[in-house]
């Protein structure tokens, strides 16, 4: 298996009194909730298609840290400018690092909030992870069915509750309105969803991206691979027995 290593993160600050004010109009999630940690949460396209996800880690009474990827930094930072306005609040790129870790929280860390098998995330000068913890990281990530920015999460494409960030802590339905909150909404209350991601089993391991066929019809894609397990976007109305992925046979698992 290939050498896995943490996807390049960026972390901004958000400073100023404004801070969690400003961010609950705007994200998918409750600014409230950083009073108990580390709040998982995304940001939408009016339309309500994925721009980013990230973690919002409270850093003081005026402070707040957004952990991102590192490709979504720019476009995160013009977009949350652009709705700034009056807002007394100041958005900076630190030069702060990411490290993941699995097992009992550090006392300096912050449980992450998607799921308790993901174990935790601190920040801090020059920190780094093993290849090791990456690689067990990944292949929890696959067993518990969570999309990662670049791989299943495609800014301008993806709706979020199709790869399943409600189940995953990033979305409160209560908290009052968000950009794209009307078609979340809608989505969630409304229409019963016709494909999303899923936990499959694949016999041998094909590229990110590899088409997923059924009885020859296009069914969906297979991306992240890990133990003989993968995460699979697909269309539930072409569900089969007999799918497979170039040269891989895949089968849809129960859930985690």
């Amino acid at each position: 298996m290939p050498e896995q290593t943490q996807r390049p993160r960026t972390v901004l600050r958000i400073a100023g009194p404004d801070g969690r004010t400003f961010l609950q109009g705007l994200i998918t999630n409750d600014t409230k909730r950083l009073d108990d940690g580390a709040v998982y949460s995304a940001l939408l396209t009016p339309q309500g298609k994925y721009i980013s996800d990230f973690f919002l880690i409270p850093e003081g009474p005026d402070s707040i840290l957004m952990d991102l990827p590192a490709e979504h930094a720019e476009a995160v930072t013009k977009k949350l400018s652009m709705y700034k306005l009056r807002a007394k609040v100041a958005i900076e790129q630190t030069d702060l690092s990411v490290e993941r870790g699995l097992g009992p929280v550090p006392a300096d860390g912050f449980a992450d909030p998607r799921h308790p098998g993901l174990g935790w995330r601190r920040y801090g000068q020059d920190l780094a992870e093993s290849p090791e913890v990456a690689e067990a990281i990944e292949a929890k990530r696959v067993e518990l069915a969570v999309p990662e920015a670049g791989v299943e999460l495609i800014p301008g494409d993806t709706y979020i509750l199709e790869v399943g960030l409600d189940r995953l802590n990033g979305v409160d339905f209560r908290k009052g309105c968000f950009v794209g909150q009307e078609i979340v909404a809608r989505m969630k209350h409304k229409l019963e969803l016709r494909k999303g991601l899923k936990r499959v089993s694949v016999s041998e391991p094909v590229p990110v991206g590899t088409e997923i066929l059924s009885d020859g019809q296009a069914a969906g894609t297979l991306y992240t691979q890990a133990g003989g397990a993968g995460l699979a976007f697909l269309r539930f109305d072409r569900l089969g027995e007999a799918m497979t992925a170039g040269a891989a046979s895949v089968a849809v698992l129960e859930e985690a």
